[in-house]
């Protein structure tokens, strides 16, 4: 059975015609679910019996389990079990500018960047739509205030599950749905290009970022395997094509790992890839993981190469540092929740 967190108003208004029904009733069905945020069918009171029956026999209302919850400064760690008894991670960051939620858009990821515990496990499935809204739905519940911003980087690669990421976002976005700004999304992938091309040809004002991670090749081959495929000499003049197609600067992600990627040489080879794009850099410390043998750059060198850049007339900051003494590293809560 279908969730009905997973379906778009729009086809919830052919439903209802389906049912010979009227559309106008999409509304109000969205209107429970995530204005008044309903548990169940029966406290509907503006929908007729007969259809709040056949939407029950069609629709399941259900939601995932939340399993654990790690807690430090201005960040929570949740854990989610789905119906097949996997488990996925969605992280909670507070901002002096409102509530932002990372969340997974998979179990599991295919892509197997070296330094990232999410891709030391393989992809297990694609997560449907509504395991992504309910995500949302549910840490909102807990917090008991409002999530004004996203960003879909959580476990996955948002762009490998392309369709149930569009409708996510449709469910999320829309004014009579979460109604959460489009400016205020932020949808991050390692670099699938033809995914990259069909986005920037929606018309969408959401936000791109990429995982970069290397400025060359060499050292990209290395700890991400899908630069093999679509390596930075494709890559970039994609990223050309998506700013003149959007007006959407672009973020660029840069886990800075000791003695791989975080060299003066570096920072000066990132400079020169990035010069001509309208972007922004985000240097992010790295966190470490039991599993893998990387280790975090030291602040000294973090603010020599952010230093460097900024000579080089290039945007960009260095991301606050969450979670210091929880499960940090994406994919980490998982990691343990199953001994893997």
């Amino acid at each position: 059975m279908n969730n009905i967190y997973g379906i778009t108003i729009e086809k919830l208004e052919d439903y209802f015609i389906s049912l010979g029904s009227k559309k106008f009733h999409a509304d109000q069905l969205f209107s429970w679910l995530y204005e008044k945020r309903i548990n169940e069918y029966e406290e509907i009171t503006n929908i007729k019996k007969e259809l709040i029956e056949q939407i029950s026999k069609d629709y399941s209302i259900s939601k995932l389990k939340i399993v654990n919850v790690e807690k430090d400064v201005d960040v929570c760690k949740y854990l989610f079990e789905l119906y097949d008894g996997e488990h996925i991670e969605a992280v909670l960051m507070r901002h002096d500018y409102g509530n932002s939620v990372c969340v997974s858009s998979q179990v599991g990821c295919n892509m197997g960047c070296k330094f990232c515990e999410s891709g030391r496990r393989k992809k297990v499935r694609n997560l449907e739509t509504y395991e992504m809204v309910l995500q949302l739905l549910m840490i909102e519940e807990e917090l008991g205030k409002r999530i004004s911003h996203v960003v879909v980087m959580g476990i996955g690669e948002p762009f490998d599950n392309y369709d149930n990421l569009i409708n996510f976002l449709e469910i999320i976005n829309h004014p009579k749905g979460m109604a959460i700004g489009a400016r205020h999304i932020t949808i991050s992938t390692c670099g699938v290009i033809p995914k990259i091309k069909e986005f920037s040809n929606l018309g969408l004002q959401f936000n791109l970022a990429i995982s970069l991670h290397a400025p060359n090749n060499e050292i990209r081959d290395k700890i991400m395997p899908i630069n093999k495929v679509y390596p930075l000499d494709l890559l970039i003049p994609v990223l050309e094509e998506y700013y003149n197609n959007t007006s959407r600067r672009i973020t660029f992600e840069y886990v800075l790992l000791e003695g791989i990627n975080d060299g003066v040489e570096q920072a000066i080879e990132l400079s020169n890839l990035v010069k001509n794009l309208n972007c922004y850099i985000n240097l992010i410390p790295y966190n470490e993981t039991n599993n893998l043998n990387f280790k975090r750059s030291s602040t000294i060198q973090i603010m020599k190469f952010y230093d460097i850049l900024k000579k080089n007339k290039i945007n960009v900051t260095i991301r606050k540092e969450f979670g210091g003494n929880i499960s940090a590293a994406c994919g980490q809560l998982r990691s343990k929740k199953e001994g893997v």
